[in-house]
């Protein structure tokens, strides 16, 4: 089985390396990934100059453009002879949950590959990046429950435009409470801007916000991370019937 994986957070994240070590276990791995972070950088494409590929050791590659493109020069460039039988962005730093999901690259990245008909997920883990320490990150947890779903050819069961979206708590293994299967719930910001003044005086802002906690709709994705339980959410991305019925709760139940 042949997997591409990308992310948002960079070619030397560690949640990229930790993934596509777990998943080269089990299966043929290739990772094209942007050379610097490209984080809320939602689907972008780099349509108005030239994307640049560097070779990095053998099947992983920087790339200079966004999480789409790097997704999109992965399946439809450099492994066009041999396309991927799934598509992974992650692991993600921090989580991608609720509306977030229209925001991250790493979202995008499967997206991407959907569109074109290609299995997909997305992979994150669900911390606070800006007041952890890397070395308190349990990357390993959603690493091996994304192997878990490997192992059940979970890619054989994706719709056609549709991706799953994961999020696991930043615990280790031991402490998951358990998966479920989830609806996109919704997370609440203070969406503070934030005016300066540089060293000429001159104005400039900083958009930023604090994180407010999410609404308490049941069966959502951030009740499940609440609950210290991984969460899987479907998601159908032209909010069209599937002529595939597939029941994710039956398929988690096996895992």
């Amino acid at each position: 089985m042949k997997i591409l994986i990308s992310n948002d957070d960079g070619v030397h994240a560690p949640g990229i390396k930790i993934l596509a070590e777990e998943l080269r276990k089990i299966a043929d791995v290739w990772v094209v990934a942007p050379l610097e972070e490209r984080s809320t950088t939602g689907h972008t494409l780099t349509l108005d100059h030239p994307i640049r590929i560097i070779q990095l050791e053998k099947q992983v590659y920087g790339c200079s453009g966004y999480p789409a493109d790097c997704s999109l020069m992965g399946f439809a460039h450099i492994m066009k002879d041999n396309p991927p039988d799934l598509v992974i962005g992650g692991i993600n730093r921090g989580a991608n949950l609720g509306q977030d999901v229209y925001y991250s690259g790493t979202v995008a990245v499967a997206r991407e590959a959907a569109f074109h008909k290609i299995p997909s997920m997305a992979v994150s883990t669900v911390l606070d990046f800006q007041n952890f320490d890397e070395e308190d990150a349990h990357y390993h947890t959603a690493a091996k429950f994304v192997k878990k779903l490997v192992m059940k050819d979970v890619h054989k069961h994706i719709p056609e435009y549709h991706l799953l979206n994961i999020n696991a708590p930043n615990l280790a293994e031991k402490d998951i409470a358990g998966h479920e299967v989830t609806t996109m719930g919704f997370r609440n910001y203070s969406e503070d801007i934030q005016k300066r003044q540089d060293f000429r005086g001159r104005d400039y802002f900083w958009i930023g916000g604090i994180y407010k906690g999410h609404c308490p709709w049941e069966s959502s994705d951030g009740e499940a991370i609440s609950a210290k339980k991984i969460s899987v959410n479907p998601l159908n991305l032209l909010g069209r019937e599937s002529d595939k019925k597939v029941d994710w709760h039956r398929i988690l139940e096996e895992l």
